[in-house]
């Protein structure tokens, strides 16, 4: 079990200190030196160089984790998530060597045990390392697997700002779709949505005009496909605008999970079934696990698509681990623009 340099013998991780009563806090977690041991057979130590910040982890913090394919947490737990590094060791056995570049799921810390079984080895396919962590793959899968994005369609695209939104819209377009509209609750964020992205509209999500008001403005012949990742009344008024035969895919609920009111598990809303009986809507939720071919497929087109210009990865970068317990509340309060990604 070669080691190419002198390995630390501890590694700084964020754990849930304490669970709370309602939303995380950057007081219900610490930063703390944890014992890290040599790899045995079949692992790798990898030095993160980037792990993803996610709303899920509210869901897993609050325990209510049915259907979800991930573990609660409970206090004293160290967080995990997507994260990109460097192998330093491996023990035997391991396919994986000093000096590849990996992704796996053991982020929040800076240097994790890992089986190299759970590892996937980063290529080129994407010109930035950093870009693995984008979560353009739900979209993408929805897009093509759910709704089926058909030249033309007008595609709603809730949660517009955020990690999976950002993404949304540049694929609905380069799919075909004639016309995009977002939603976000923040004017400068709307400001980039159109400037940047390329969204035709972006409505104002809380504002003192009713959603459905504003989305009956947009787009008065209504919608083809909808992209959600908010749920709540946005979902409601998409029923309402819908066309006959839209298509809905539903890739998240943060209206509900991101309630101080709710533990992260749930997120009810009162929607129009009559409308979706007479009008023939396709609504459906989409799971990656059920779609294991979307992944290399994006990951194909996200780099050709990067690498000519036709879309870009918005993101925040958060210098170094301490700051990640701010950076989980930032997210939850919807500060930021895109995916927000720790630089360890």
């Amino acid at each position: 079990m070669p080691f190419s340099t002198p390995l630390p013998r501890t590694a700084r991780e964020v754990r849930l200190a304490s669970v709370p009563a309602g939303l995380p806090a950057p007081e219900n977690f610490a930063v703390v030196e944890a014992p890290l041991a040599a790899p045995g057979a079949g692992q790798v130590i990898v030095r993160n160089r980037y792990f993803l910040v996610f709303p899920g982890l509210r869901t897993l913090i609050g325990g209510e984790v049915e259907g979800v394919p991930l573990p609660a947490l409970s206090s004293g737990d160290a967080l995990f998530g997507p994260a990109v590094g460097e192998v330093v060791a491996a023990g035997d056995g391991s396919p994986l060597r000093p000096g590849d570049t990996v992704t796996h799921l053991q982020g929040w810390r800076d240097h994790a045990v890992v089986d190299a079984a759970h590892c996937t080895p980063v290529g080129d396919t994407l010109p930035d390392p950093v870009a693995h962590l984008a979560q353009g793959a739900s979209a993408y899968g929805a897009l093509t697997r759910l709704a089926r994005v058909r030249t033309g369609d007008t595609v709603l695209v809730t949660g517009a700002a955020g990690a999976v939104g950002t993404l949304a819209g540049p694929i609905a377009r380069l799919l075909g779709a004639g016309r995009v509209i977002g939603t976000t609750r923040s004017p400068e964020k709307a400001g980039r949505l159109t400037a940047e992205l390329g969204y035709d509209t972006v409505l104002l999500a809380g504002s003192r005009v009713s959603f459905a008001a504003q989305l009956a403005e947009a787009a008065p012949e209504g919608i083809d496909v909808l992209l959600d990742t908010v749920g709540g009344e946005q979902l409601a008024a998409a029923v309402g605008a819908a066309r006959q035969g839209a298509r809905f895919a539903l890739v998240g609920a943060l209206d509900g999970q991101l309630s101080a009111r709710r533990a992260g598990g749930s997120a009810p809303v009162e929607i129009d079934s009559f409308r979706i009986v007479v009008k023939g809507l396709s609504l459906r939720g989409y799971s990656g696990t059920d779609h294991p071919d979307v992944e290399e497929e994006w990951n194909g087109r996200f780099g050709a698509w990067l690498r000519s210009g036709e879309i870009i990865f918005p993101h925040t970068r958060i210098p170094g681990i301490d700051r990640a317990p701010q950076a989980l509340q930032e997210l939850i309060e919807g500060r930021h623009f895109g995916a927000v990604v720790v630089e360890v």
